[in-house]
């Protein structure tokens, strides 16, 4: 296993407190856009959480007012337009592994959106599991607006599975800024709250997913994205075979006890 507490990113913020792991991305003058390096470093991070025994949830936050202005067009877009189709490929590649990195983690994500949060801002915030956002906040998957398709890192795959075939197409296609109270009306955002309560509303919802049985929230967590593919009768064999496992862990018996003792049950994760 690994520990995740001490370590130091160069190229965003990470704190971990109370089996919660805090990220910022952190260039509020510019909006917090990503680089080449940070979005290295964000896959390599979100890989390593798979084998952490200190972290139980993740909080991706906003920093400066914004969220993410996506990929800085100095230090990526310029130099993408010099690049021949091998280290193009390469490069769309790295971007999509920190998108599965982030689904195949194992621990819940949830994103606190204030401000800006496009192009792969809007996609972080998108593959996160819970989305928490400020009626300031302005989504966009504005690849359109650069001359790209909208199929970018699982957007085409993930976004209609949130909020609908008809109102994703029109995103992907328009490039447009999807509002605040867009966002909430359509399931993006699981609800709104004001900025200065945002911080610590999305800190709140990660201390009781923390509370939790962990293991079992993990599970759960791999069955929400291995299902996408899955027929029905499938989904109900894996999900027989994931309850079963969990049906064997000191959490579950935990709560039996609890229970009988009419008490509330004190969850370990294991």
């Amino acid at each position: 296993m690994t520990a995740m507490a001490g370590r130091k990113p160069k190229h965003f913020l990470w704190e971990v407190e109370g089996r919660i792991a805090k990220v910022r991305l952190d260039r509020p003058e510019r909006k917090n856009p990503l680089t080449f390096d940070s979005y290295a470093e964000l896959r390599d991070t979100f890989r390593d959480l798979v084998y952490a025994d200190d972290v139980d949830a993740v909080v991706f936050l906003s920093n400066g007012g914004n969220f993410c202005s996506g990929g800085d067009v100095h230090d990526i877009i310029g130099p993408l337009v010099k690049m021949d189709m091998k280290e193009l490929l390469v490069f769309t590649r790295m971007t999509g592994d920190f998108v599965k990195a982030m689904l195949n983690c194992g621990k819940p994500i949830i994103a606190a959106v204030d401000g800006v949060a496009v192009g792969a801002g809007a996609i972080i915030a998108m593959s996160s599991d819970i989305r928490i956002a400020t009626p300031e906040a302005k989504t966009a998957f504005l690849f359109t607006r650069v001359g790209l398709a909208g199929c970018d890192m699982g957007a085409c795959a993930i976004l209609p599975r949130i909020i609908g075939q008809g109102r994703a197409a029109e995103l992907l296609y328009t490039g447009r800024t999807m509002t605040a109270d867009e966002g909430e009306r359509w399931g993006f955002y699981n609800r709104l709250v004001d900025a200065a309560a945002l911080e610590a509303d999305a800190l709140d919802m990660a201390a009781r997913i923390v509370s939790g049985p962990t293991f079992a929230h993990g599970i759960t967590k791999t069955q929400l994205n291995q299902e996408w593919s899955m027929g029905l009768d499938q989904a109900i064999e894996a999900e027989a075979q994931a309850q079963a496992i969990c049906m064997q862990t000191r959490d579950f018996e935990r709560a039996y006890k609890a229970f009988v003792a009419k008490e509330k049950p004190v969850f370990e994760g294991d």
